[in-house]
């Protein structure tokens, strides 16, 4: 039973690579498959039911969690796309003409930045919406779609709000706020490393179209509203520890009342229609695949992890990890490793917080922002992302020296 259920979550990724080839959608496959090994373990249970039991009740209380705020941040998007104001942005705030090297650097430094100061899915919601107002050509969706999620990952790992992992390692009191820091200039220089090789070579201009209409102050007080409440959701997970779904759905909620008040007398549709928006194979692929990591878990695959450590050095045990992370979910990676006792310096333990922290960028089903730009962009697939691999690869490589160098300095 133990073989057969890791055979049937090999048998899920492959289906997701599959897909173009099968032309079986990747939510309807994952979601089938991830229920079904769980129905297998409590048929056939190798442990007590009540153990299955629990890892479930676990799984799904992460899954519950993630699903809300999700839920929430793409309300929030969906709204502020239909009233035009994402596009605004982009039109007031970039140049009329300018190269498109110019324009992924300019694409991939905002993306890293929100992403440090927000979480990677309500960053990597924004600036896909961001992209898909650009227009551009298929090609050049691709590569700046795979920028944007190495870039968002990137963002988040030298702030404890800013990634899981970071914020786990944080609390295991292995590096401090001061240490995190130093892993800001390496991500920068991954960041940048990856944009200047996706557009080696092109100087071609794009026009942007420049036109502006007026904005509501209505629509304008909600944009603010959805600031604030990124902004909230770090002040009170930092300052009180509450949870930020708490947070970003008290947003949303008053975000409906607030909408009512000030369109009361006009004849504006019901807020609440705009979670109609939302686009479901998102948060069903979301289910799926943690259903399969969860069983993952469950099969103790993660055990065999710290024995890495015994057969290579830690850095390179680090940047190893960093790898698997595209394939296995980062925060059981990282439990694993805190759990196991390995002994570090802080020099390594900030090379495992960028690790694992960009390490999933290298596929794209590796990471929340991958997962959201594969449900987002209909040009991007498992395939089309993996040509860039060896891009991602030498980005990934170059901005975690750079940290081991920094860190060691």
């Amino acid at each position: 039973m133990h073989l057969l259920l890791l055979g049937l979550i090999l048998l899920a990724f492959l289906l997701i690579v599959l897909e173009d080839v099968i032309h079986l959608n990747k939510a309807k496959s994952t979601l089938f498959i991830g229920t079904l090994v769980w129905i297998l373990a409590f048929v056939f249970p190798e442990q007590s039911v009540e153990h299955i039991k629990e890892g479930l009740n676990e799984n799904l209380l992460d899954i519950a969690t993630l699903w809300l705020f999700l839920m929430a941040a793409m309300t929030f998007v969906a709204y502020l796309n239909q009233q035009g104001l994402i596009t605004q942005l982009v039109y007031r705030l970039l140049p009329g003409r300018l190269t498109l090297r110019k324009l992924m650097i300019l694409m991939s430094l905002l993306a890293l930045m929100f992403s440090s100061l927000a979480d990677n899915i309500t960053a990597s919601l924004i600036m896909l919406s961001l992209l898909s107002s650009l227009k551009l050509d298929t090609k050049t969706v691709l590569k700046f779609a795979t920028l944007i999620v190495f870039a968002v990952n990137s963002g988040g790992v030298s702030l404890i709000t800013g990634d899981v992992t970071t914020l786990m390692i944080f609390l295991s009191g292995k590096v401090s706020i001061t240490d995190l820091f130093l892993l800001i200039g390496p991500a920068v220089v991954g960041v940048l490393t990856l944009a200047m090789l996706l557009m080696w070579g092109t100087n071609e201009e794009v026009q942007l179209p420049k036109f502006k209409r007026p904005i509501a102050t209505g629509d304008k007080f909600i944009a603010l509203l959805f600031l604030l409440t990124i902004l909230s959701t770090l002040f009170m997970s930092v300052m009180f520890s509450v949870p930020p779904v708490l947070t970003f759905l008290f947003g949303l909620s008053v975000m409906f009342l607030v909408h009512r008040v000030i369109y009361r007398s006009e004849k504006k549709p019901n807020v609440l229609e705009y979670v109609r928006e939302i686009e479901f194979d998102t948060l069903l692929f979301f289910l799926g695949v943690l259903l399969l990591v969860g069983m993952l878990k469950e099969l103790s695959v993660l055990d065999y992890l710290p024995q890495l450590y015994s057969h290579m050095p830690v850095y390179m045990a680090n940047f190893v990890v960093g790898i698997l992370s595209a394939l296995v979910d980062n925060v059981p990676l990282t439990a694993a490793i805190l759990k196991s006792g390995i002994e570090m310096s802080t020099a390594d333990w900030l090379g495992l917080t960028y690790a694992v922290g960009v390490g999933g960028s290298i596929l794209v089903i590796g990471s929340a922002a991958g997962v959201i730009a594969l449900s987002k962009l209909e040009q991007l697939t498992f395939i089309t992302y993996l040509r860039f691999v060896h891009w991602l690869l030498v980005a990934y490589t170059l901005g975690y020296a750079t940290v081991m160098l920094f860190s060691r300095l």
